[in-house]
């Protein structure tokens, strides 16, 4: 008995392939945390000259305000806070550094691992030279 022959079956199409554009440099590695690190140390430096812009204006409005409000910044913690902000300021300057090579040097693409992992030992080495002496400044071992 002949068989009637067989209808081609539909085959779904396979799905294309997600392509990485190949000029993107951050892929959630260490490019990626520095962006992060270098976005967050921005804001806490932009609300920290919002902050000193204030209180400095309150020596023109009363200089015993200004003592005032300056006397409470002489304690443990913010001597803390201190540290942190010199901490953002330090990987900001370093990290803007890196940032204007990769963008503007034809082979920073290329290195921006390697000059992220200078920075971070820049930044030890500044801190190491920094830390200590401050913090026996804030914590009376001077």
């Amino acid at each position: 008995m002949p068989t009637a022959p067989a209808e081609p079956r539909a085959v779904a199409p396979r799905p294309a392939k997600k392509r990485t554009p190949g000029g993107t440099l951050y892929r959630g590695r260490e490019g990626m945390w520095s962006w992060v690190a270098h976005r967050v140390t921005g804001v806490l430096i932009f609300f920290f000259l919002l902050v000193h812009v204030l209180d400095t204006s309150l020596v023109r409005v009363s200089p015993e305000a200004y003592d005032a409000v300056i006397g409470t910044y002489k304690n443990p913690i913010m001597g803390l806070g201190e540290a942190g902000l010199v901490a953002a300021i330090v990987f900001h300057a370093f990290n803007g550094i890196r940032i204007i090579l990769v963008d503007f040097w034809s082979k920073g693409p290329r290195y921006q691992r390697v000059m992220l992992w200078v920075v971070v030992g820049l930044f030890v080495v500044t801190m190491a030279g920094f830390l200590p002496r401050h913090l026996m400044h804030v914590f009376g071992g001077e």
